[in-house]
């Protein structure tokens, strides 16, 4: 199992930068070789339901996931979204938090604690460091406006 955060600031207002995170299917743009489907009718809330598929060819596998907490940001305030993985080869959570930044823009904090089945222990750090490296990616593109 492995812990980490992840910190990001962006000239975005918070409920910009909220809507950007918390778009399950842009997350498909920024995380390679993934398809993401929403099992849940919109809009998203407590409850709902989406599956990102990864890999190629034979190696692939499904991350579904639930939103069991969801509070967007009201009035510039902050907004936080718990997602619970509930796959058979990959499991932990996700918080998104989004705040304002001092000085305008937000401010976004990710918390991940990932765990891959059958993997052991020894592998922790490494698939720390991958996960740092893989979501810091995905959350700088997703705050990224738009062309």
């Amino acid at each position: 199992m492995v812990l980490f955060q992840l910190e990001r600031v962006s000239p975005s207002p918070v409920e910009e930068s909220w809507l950007r995170l918390t778009d399950w299917h842009r997350h498909a743009a920024v995380v390679p070789l993934t398809r993401v489907t929403v099992r849940t009718p919109p809009p998203t809330g407590e409850g709902t339901v989406f599956v990102a598929r990864s890999g190629v060819g034979p190696l692939v596998f499904d991350d579904p996931m639930e939103v069991v907490v969801w509070r967007p940001p009201r009035d510039g305030g902050t907004g936080r979204c718990r997602l619970v993985k509930r796959g058979t080869f990959v499991t932990g959570w996700a918080e998104i938090e989004v705040r304002p930044a001092a000085g305008g823009g937000s401010r976004v904090l990710w918390r991940e604690d990932l765990n891959v089945r059958w993997l052991p222990q020894f592998f922790d750090r490494p698939l720390g460091w991958a996960g740092r490296w893989m979501f810091g990616r995905a959350v700088g593109g997703l705050l990224r406006p738009e062309s």
